[in-house]
């Protein structure tokens, strides 16, 4: 890692920070991992207010759980990742979603951001009563896979999509 890195709720201060991170990744075209980085912060007020309504369970859509995120920054408050922690799972988050998802943006990867950010994560999910937590991946997604077995993951049953994509569910706690 190159810097220290530590876990900030989000926060109108860090909006150019984030705003540069959520470019690098559309910009990329991957797929926005986790799902929350897709939330358009053209209005970026209201999209932090999404964020703390979620948190508190408010104005959620039908079947949702509440969640809180979070972004990693550096100490020079680069945000080089996000991580979403589900505070109970849904039988779709049992299944493929999980307790947390997480994503580091592609400058950023192979520098161990995201073992790190995952750690954070799981002393967050503590604080938040989750004894055990569940975390996935995409079978053909190998670091994560490696990310979460650096972070003691337990492999379970894999659970295949209609699609027939297959994804590794994991137990830590």
């Amino acid at each position: 890692m190159t810097e220290q890195v530590r876990l900030v709720k989000p926060t109108a201060e860090l909006r150019d920070e984030y705003l540069a991170f959520y470019e690098e990744w559309k910009e990329s075209g991957e797929e926005m991992v986790p799902w929350v980085i897709s939330k358009d912060p053209s209005d970026f007020p209201m999209m932090l207010q999404s964020l703390f309504n979620q948190e508190r369970g408010e104005n959620l859509p039908e079947g949702w759980v509440p969640d809180s995120t979070y972004w990693l920054i550096t100490d020079s408050n680069k945000v080089v990742g996000a991580v979403n922690i589900r505070h109970k799972l849904s039988e779709k988050l049992y299944n493929t979603g999980g307790h947390i998802g997480y994503g580091i943006r592609a400058s950023e990867r192979r520098k161990g951001y995201a073992t790190k950010l995952l750690a954070l994560a799981l002393e967050q999910a503590k604080q938040l009563g989750i004894g055990k937590v569940l975390v996935v991946c995409d079978q053909r997604n190998a670091a994560s896979k490696k990310t979460i077995l650096k972070n003691g993951g337990i492999q379970d049953a894999s659970f295949i999509e209609e699609d027939g994509n297959v994804i590794e569910r994991f137990w830590i706690g």
